[in-house]
């Protein structure tokens, strides 16, 4: 029966009140509503909306885009409630110990380091994969890749000697080649290609230094500097959205659906009403991020007021940002086109083919997407760190993580600890092996918070509730069916993945957490 024992409501909100020895109360609403964009807003509006016009919805990328708000919105809505609740730092974890008991309190807590801890990391390689580019690929392939990669490359005069199909792959004299190709070259050939192989990401190793750094200082600090970057990265996407205005082609929106005659759109949703569905759950991982506010709420302010304005509001701003961005793109280029273009440089492309005078544009976009990707791995180091420091208040995880800095009240050593962890995977594990595990992490944290309502409302019906979720249980319900479905639709590979770290999870909880919890008996 101890594996299903909750914290009290009445210890959670005590420990909230206790503002002089836990976490320093620095954060406004504004504040958090930026943190909240600064987590949404990534690579994902430029990459996901080309993906999802591309291969399900065309034009009506715009229509997938609201549809997957209003899941989320299930979501956040009842993390609202929680967060102005129970303004603890530790978000789901927290919500879940009240609610479903410490084991699914801990299980929800590992699975938020899939999506924190695993998703900084991944960030940071990519973040060293687009400062790359705007460098000109002035850092060697060596040092900016792990030792599990390598690439094969051929250059200048040489590239005329492979045939054709080949050649005429080449971008800006360089030509690469996968490995299958490579195997099918002669002898002569194959000793013009340069195979490189990566040592260790150094560039993934220093944003995230910079960042760990940063969290140390203090969160009004690192807030102030989340919200420059915020602000420059909405800036640039404004700009498109102004600029890209004025090239719309009325044509490249009819159809506003993709035709169901159209070459490989064969299936439901690839095309058509089903089309909008599908391009829903392509785009849904680029709202990924909003959660993370709600870690925060132990150095709010007036978390109260400011939670639910932070989670909700950010989820508005870039709802709003994501369908004129989405309206803009499909209008200035055919969706088409990105099928063939390349979606990872889908706006460059758009920019520099059909915005005429204004190719600045495209490399302040891979400026944006820099910037990006910079305030989404503070705001995934800073959620980590403060679900970790609440595990370890509560004794399931070592004290070290939830000591704080004598000046700047910050938990400083467990910022040190995930830049040990995060940035091992970084520097030396390729991004593609985290796959989709963060959507997992996110996906199940979305579950248990919606189901964590209705247990709330049921057990503690007379708590104060500042801001409640609305139409309950049907809220709720949804939040947990959407999310549920999403889960479902991540593929074998990942699912197999989860379930060995869940494993891994419960082997550490009945060796450590168990033991040395504070409610134990």
């Amino acid at each position: 029966m101890s594996l299903l024992r909750k914290k009290s409501l009445a210890s959670l909100l005590a420990q909230a009140g206790d503002s002089e020895k836990g976490l320093k109360r620095t954060l406004g609403a504004g504040n958090l509503v930026a943190l909240g964009v600064g987590a949404i807003i990534g690579a994902g509006l430029f990459v996901r909306t080309a993906a999802a016009s591309a291969e399900a919805a065309g034009p009506a990328v715009t229509l997938s885009f609201l549809v997957a708000a209003v899941g989320c919105v299930f979501a956040g809505l009842c993390y609202a409630e929680f967060a102005a609740m129970i303004p603890i730092a530790g978000s789901a974890y927290t919500y879940a110990y009240a609610t479903l008991g410490e084991l699914v309190a801990w299980i929800i807590g590992w699975a938020l380091i899939m999506e924190y801890a695993l998703g900084a990391a991944t960030v940071s390689i990519a973040w060293s994969e687009y400062l790359n580019q705007l460098l000109g690929g002035s850092i060697p392939y060596e040092w900016s890749h792990s030792p599990f990669e390598h690439i094969n490359q051929v250059t200048g005069t040489a590239i005329s000697q492979f045939p054709a199909d080949l050649a005429s792959m080449a971008k800006e004299n360089v030509l690469l080649i996968n490995d299958r190709q490579l195997a099918g070259l002669t002898g002569d050939l194959h000793g013009l290609v340069h195979t490189s192989h990566g040592i260790m990401n150094l560039p993934a190793l220093l944003i995230l230094l910079l960042i760990s750094l940063l969290l140390i200082k203090g969160t009004a600090e690192s807030a102030f500097v989340n919200a420059i970057i915020v602000f420059i990265k909405v800036s640039i996407v404004l700009v498109f959205i102004a600029v890209g205005w004025h090239f719309i082609n009325p044509a490249n929106h009819t159809p506003y659906t993709i035709p169901a005659d159209a070459p490989g759109h064969e299936g439901f949703f690839k095309h058509g009403i089903g089309g909008i569905l599908g391009g829903a759950a392509i785009v849904f991982f680029a709202f990924i991020g909003f959660d993370a506010v709600s870690t925060a709420a132990q150095e709010a302010k007036n978390p109260k007021r400011d939670m639910p304005i932070g989670i909700l509001g950010s989820l508005v701003v870039c709802t709003v940002l994501y369908v004129l961005f989405s309206y803009v793109l499909t209008g200035v280029a055919n969706w088409k086109d990105f099928e063939l273009a390349g979606k990872e440089a889908s706006v460059s492309y758009a920019i520099k083919t059909y915005m005429t005078g204004f190719k600045w544009l495209a490399t302040a976009v891979n400026v944006a997407i820099l910037a990006g990707f910079s305030s989404v791995i503070l705001v995934m180091l800073l959620g980590q760190s403060r679900v970790f420091y609440t595990m370890s208040t509560d004794g399931l995880l070592p004290k070290i993580f939830s000591d704080l800095h004598p000046r700047f009240r910050t938990p400083y050593k467990s910022n040190m600890l995930l830049f040990l962890f995060v940035g091992l995977f970084a520097a030396f594990v390729p991004g593609s092996v985290a796959g989709d595990l963060t959507s997992f992490g996110t996906l199940f944290a979305f579950v248990l918070v919606s189901a964590g309502v209705l247990v709330m409302r049921k057990s503690n019906p007379q708590a104060e509730r500042p801001f409640r979720t609305p139409l309950v249980p049907v809220v709720p319900i949804l939040g947990v069916i959407v999310c549920l479905g999403m889960i479902i639709a991540l593929d074998i590979n990942t699912l197999t993945a989860a379930f060995v770290w869940m494993i891994i999870g419960l082997v550490v909880y009945f060796a450590y957490g168990r033991g040395h919890s504070k409610l134990k008996a």
